[in-house]
């Protein structure tokens, strides 16, 4: 899985690797892949598995019960870095997502774990607004902050990593309701 998603680091454009260039990398036989796994899909599912539960570990909710500006800063660059690190295996899991239900279950759930962050994090702000309010917040801020706005600002418009986190930051700070006041 590591030499896959190395493989996908060094050739965005290449959805997915052959067995021969993944084992190569890996220092491994082609043979030794498919005793591992059936077929090039499964292994494409199972680094996509392994990458939503490195992104659960790596990146937890942080200052949750910080001021607003706290909470953005920390939510942006958590997400960033989570972008930062896998826009690449998105893509790829993106190309393919048409073949078969275990692709579009991933990637699912890739945007519902996005969601919920959001939800942890902008708790105070989202509940000041109605259901459906709330709900067309959350997709806008989920489309936002999604792999490719990310990879746009970094490769299209060649921000650095620090300037695309202040793009998210100012945005989601206009986006969002005003905190209500504790008391």
């Amino acid at each position: 899985m590591e030499a896959y998603l190395a493989l996908l680091r060094e050739n965005p454009k290449l959805p997915m690797p052959t067995a021969a260039q993944i084992a190569e990398r890996a220092g491994y036989s082609v043979r030794s892949i498919f005793e591992r796994f059936p077929d090039l899909h499964a292994l494409r599912v199972a680094t996509a598995d392994y990458s939503l539960a490195q992104s659960a570990a790596l990146a937890p909710p942080r200052r949750v019960d910080g001021d607003r500006q706290a909470r953005i800063r920390s939510h942006v660059e958590t997400r960033a870095g989570t972008c930062e690190r896998q826009v690449t295996l998105w893509r790829a899991l993106l190309f393919s997502v048409d073949e078969t239900d275990d692709l579009r279950s991933r990637v699912r759930i890739g945007r519902e774990r996005t969601i919920e962050r959001f939800e942890i994090m902008y708790r105070p702000e989202l509940s000041t607004l109605a259901d459906t309010e709330r709900k067309y917040m959350l997709i806008a801020l989920e489309a936002l902050t999604d792999f490719e706005s990310w990879a746009r600002m970094r490769e299209f418009f060649d921000l650095s990593f620090d300037e695309a986190c202040s793009v998210w930051i100012t945005a989601i700070d206009h986006m969002l309701p005003p905190t209500p006041k504790a008391g």
